[in-house]
């Protein structure tokens, strides 16, 4: 049974959006994994990146991850590259339900575009830059995000992504009544 389900992908992907929407659904609980990490340090991911650096960052992140091991019914967003460092993606593949979601390189820099100024790695970059970034991005983290359980290619609709995971769920998990 899945009691803990992980979603991946690039930022922009709607692994928050989804998750909220996703656990709503199952009646899990919902944790964005970047939120939680700004909590417990008491500053932005943006400050952790211009204080300490990215593998500062990534060494918290994984810590953070690795403090979701023993959750039940739990949803919980990654940042972009949580499966990327630290044999991240593994140990989400051992300890849940992982789901890589991966709009197009288009729909990803049409969500960033507003938000960019809150997201240290793409704050400086114009739209062409950004969709270059994107792209240069997604070749060198494919090989991580590919090994997720589940993968959901060019759907970027909350709703359809969310009846995808709830599919691919059905023959794993309990749904609440009424809610499958």
């Amino acid at each position: 049974m899945a009691s803990v389900i992980f979603l991946t992908g690039f930022m922009g992907s709607g692994k928050t959006a989804a998750g909220r929407l996703l656990a709503s659904r199952l009646g899990y609980d919902f944790l964005d994994l970047d939120d939680w990490i700004e909590k417990k340090e008491g500053r932005t991911i943006s400050q952790i990146f211009a204080s300490d650096g990215e593998g500062v960052f990534r060494d918290l992140e994984q810590k953070a991850l690795h403090e979701t091991g023993n959750r039940e019914r739990m949803v919980i967003s990654c940042g972009g590259g949580t499966p990327c460092h630290h044999n991240n993606m593994e140990w989400m593949n051992q300890h849940g339900f992982t789901v890589f979601l991966n709009p197009s390189s288009q729909v990803l820099a049409q969500r960033l575009l507003s938000g960019k100024a809150h997201r240290p790695l793409i704050r400086d970059l114009d739209r062409e830059g950004l969709v270059a970034f994107i792209d240069d991005r997604l070749k060198e983290r494919m090989p991580y995000y590919t090994r997720a359980r589940l993968q959901l290619v060019g759907i970027h609709d909350q709703e359809t992504v969310v009846s995808a995971i709830l599919e691919a769920l059905k023959p794993e998990i309990s749904f609440p009544e009424g809610k499958a």
